[in-house]
């Protein structure tokens, strides 16, 4: 494996068997290094292959500028999720989470204070991402001795959840105070406390992720069926009209069409959710 490029004494650029590009890091890998020259296999301890150059460009320049030690605690805490979730994660996780965590404990260092509004939701609609999150936070104290609060966790968790579903963070926040404002419209409509302990509230967060991913990214579904949407509109009336309540929200908030096919799929996933609920009335 050759040189291509020395990024600093622990980082290099370099060429693999296939003439591909990757970043190579250990202890030393850079140190009186030359483009060309052959790495030494003993100096070697990660090598990452991007997706594509510029990924590649964008982590070399954050490399360049942070400690070592840092971008090897975000890869534990990558390889701890990919255990932990079981889900492909975009590689682009290893730029966005670095640089997230590493301006998060310089944050700690300066004494600033961080909040993160969507706690609440983050830490009830994505379990599983935010018991990463709250790992890395032992990690990051335990490496680096900076306690940082539970609302970097919610932001640890977000990144990975971005990962997963292979879209932005400001895509991410959005669809979680979706899912946020759908709930509440739900839970006033049918004047309801819905039990999110419950298996019915997993399968309908499962649905609204999914629901919401759609909505934002203008994709649709199709429903040939005639009789299944006879079926919502006869037995499922009271949870179809909130399925067009929430349209409505979506549209005047958002600015974004609900196509008629979502809301039969939607009702379906309402009247789950609310049947073992007392006191049930529609709006």
């Amino acid at each position: 494996m050759k040189i291509k490029k020395v990024i600093n004494n622990n980082v290099v650029s370099a060429l693999d068997s296939d003439s591909c590009e990757v970043i190579v890091m250990g202890r030393g890998v850079g140190f009186q290094a030359r483009p060309g020259m052959d790495i030494p296999p003993d100096r070697i301890q990660k090598i990452f292959k991007m997706d594509g150059k510029n990924s590649s460009d964008r982590l070399q320049e954050l490399l360049k500028d942070i400690p070592m030690e840092h971008f090897q605690l975000c890869s534990d805490i990558i390889e701890y999720a990919k255990a932990k979730i079981g889900k492909k994660l975009n590689k682009n996780i290893y730029i966005t989470l670095t640089d997230h965590v590493n301006f998060a404990i310089e944050r700690y260092r300066q004494g600033m204070n961080f909040s993160n509004p969507l706690l609440h939701e983050v830490k009830l609609f994505y379990k599983n991402e935010f018991a990463v999150g709250e790992y890395a936070l032992s990690l990051i104290n335990e490496r680096v001795g900076a306690l940082l609060p539970a609302d970097e966790a919610a932001s640890i968790a977000l990144h990975i959840v971005n990962a997963e579903y292979d879209s932005k963070i400001d895509e991410m926040t959005s669809v979680t105070r979706l899912i946020s404002s759908i709930l509440n419209i739900v839970e006033k409509y049918f004047n309801i406390q819905i039990d999110e302990q419950s298996l019915d509230f997993e399968r309908f967060l499962t649905h609204l992720k999914f629901f919401a991913f759609r909505i934002f990214k203008h994709e649709a579904i199709d429903v040939e069926d005639s009789g299944f949407r006879e079926l919502i509109e006869q037995q499922f009336a009271p949870e179809y009209r909130c399925s067009k309540k929430i349209a409505e929200f979506i549209e005047k908030r958002y600015r974004l069409h609900v196509q008629e096919e979502e809301l039969y799929y939607l009702a379906v996933h309402i009247k789950r959710v609310t049947r073992k609920s007392p006191a049930r009335g529609g709006g």
